[in-house]
């Protein structure tokens, strides 16, 4: 029996999956989120771990036998998140988090200081990352930075939690911008940058690698006959990743999560951060990905439904399972500004085109079009990196509807496929990480595929249409960014 904990920003998963790979039990526990200032964005480490305690307590009282026999346990996480911790590991103030925008000016700095970063780091400096953010806490809150002795992740904190060790593994650690993610080691250039050394970083081990093992007093807690051990983990979507079996070259994966992710797994360290595509570590070794990520996703659909005080699945109801023309509006989902390809905090979202007739329906098709033309510039990205893609599995929550997936397919061109559980998440990948680190098991044994439903294929009338729509779509995002940033 293994434990899948999904360390999110809306919440902490929590899963228990058998030796065959079945999921017996789930429970989840919800988290909020504070807005200090506009563009900040902070979470209580704290409330991460007391969360964490209450979804494992549900297991226990809802399977107790099942949670007894856990012999590994994996974390997957929230991305980017700066926890900072003094010498007596106590944390100094609220996490910083991957859709915070307050560092833009700490970018253009670290890019300054250390020329070599895009090759080293495999990226951008985004404002998202982790090193801007410490760079923000050096300039604006001196005393504190000088009082850190360590810098962890949210999922390593929840591990730290859970062991008492302060453990990284590669795939996380590549969205810091600290770690040599050729070399897959802490890079003492990039950290001299932003006023660091590795005293301050965690020791570093693959994800499907042993990190520790549970603290005794949880383990008897949760009544485990032995303290499970706790696998190096995966960030969320190298998580998802493990859990979809995209562990191959060419394996590729779109997730409409609450951000949206274009995945490409590589077999070798392919940056191009030009075009604003992610290069990082996979969470298996000798293995990376690429990636497209646009910032909002299915959280655009869940502002058009707030504003339109409809639940999501009652908005998408009446638009049946494909569509049979593009809408006439268009919308721009730059809510929280955007990653690939524009690294934007700045730039905010829009609905175009609009008359006296534009309907709700009109504008929920516009708002899944938007999202989809969102991708179609991460494909194009990835493109640009070398990287051609003919399928992908369609994870996430948006992957429910049948209809975005349809639009979705011929705004990329390629075939979709939708999957078995495909919202499970990194929760399961994170499982099948604990698996193999506690029994040495390989990937390959592993992270088998799920079985796919139903292949979606691009109609080619709407291919074409909306290739048109994408040619207009990308040019308002000049005649946005005049008004907007």
């Amino acid at each position: 029996m293994y434990l899948g904990l999904d360390i999110g920003t809306s919440a902490i998963k929590a899963v228990l999956v058998d030796d065959a790979q079945s999921v017996i039990a789930t429970a989840e526990t919800p988290l909020a989120i504070s807005r200090p200032q506009p563009g900040f964005s902070e979470q209580s480490p704290e409330d991460w771990w007391q969360a964490t305690l209450a979804s494992i307590d549900t297991l226990k009282a809802e399977q107790p036998k099942a949670l007894a026999a856990v012999r590994g346990i994996g974390l997957s996480g929230q991305m980017h998140g700066a926890v900072l911790l003094d010498a007596f590991g106590k944390v100094l103030r609220p996490a910083i988090l991957w859709n915070d925008g307050r560092s833009s000016a700490e970018c253009r700095e670290l890019e300054e200081r250390f020329p070599a970063l895009h090759q080293v780091a495999g990226n951008l400096a985004f404002p998202g990352f982790t090193a801007p953010k410490l760079m923000w806490v050096r300039k604006h809150e001196p005393d504190l930075f000088a009082r850190m002795a360590k810098v962890l992740l949210p999922k390593a904190y929840v591990g730290f939690r859970l062991t008492g060790e302060m453990v990284e593994e590669m795939s996380d650690a590549s969205g810091t911008l600290w770690l040599d993610v050729g070399r897959r080691d802490w890079s003492d250039e990039a950290l001299a940058a932003t006023g660091m050394s590795r005293e301050h970083m965690p020791r570093l081990v693959e994800g499907s690698a042993a990190a520790g093992r549970i603290k005794p007093e949880l383990a008897a807690r949760w009544g485990m006959e032995n303290p499970p051990v706790l696998a190096g983990g995966a960030g969320d979507n190298a998580a998802g990743a493990i859990g979809l079996g995209a562990i191959g070259a060419n394996d590729a994966f779109v997730s409409l999560g609450t951000s949206g992710v274009l995945w490409a797994t590589t077999d070798r360290y392919a940056p191009n951060p030009q075009s604003s595509v992610h290069a990082f570590c996979h969470a298996i070794p000798a293995t990376w990905h690429q990636m497209g990520v646009i910032l909002s996703a299915a959280s655009a659909l869940g502002w058009w439904a707030n504003v339109a005080k409809e639940a999501p699945g009652d908005l998408l109801a009446p638009l049946g399972d494909a569509p049979k023309a593009p809408s006439r509006a268009t919308f721009l989902p730059y809510l929280s500004g955007e990653r690939t390809p524009h690294n934007d905090t700045a730039i905010r979202a829009a609905f175009v085109g609009m008359d006296h007739d534009t309907g709700r329906d009109e504008l929920t098709q516009a708002v899944l079009e938007g999202v989809s033309f969102a991708f179609k510039d991460c494909l194009d990205a990835l493109s640009a990196a070398g990287t051609r893609l003919t399928q992908a599995d369609v994870i996430g929550g948006g992957s429910r509807s049948r209809f975005w997936i349809a639009v979705l397919a011929s705004v990329l061109g390629i075939p979709l496929n939708r999957v078995e559980d495909g919202e499970r998440g990194g929760a399961f990948g994170a499982a099948r990480l604990a698996r193999m680190a506690a029994t040495g098991e390989s990937p390959a044994e592993i992270c088998l595929p799920p079985r796919r439903l139903e292949t979606i294929e691009p109609d080619p009338v709407l291919q074409q249409a909306y290739a048109e729509r994408h040619a207009l779509y990308k040019a308002l995002y000049p005649a946005l960014k005049g008004v907007t940033s």
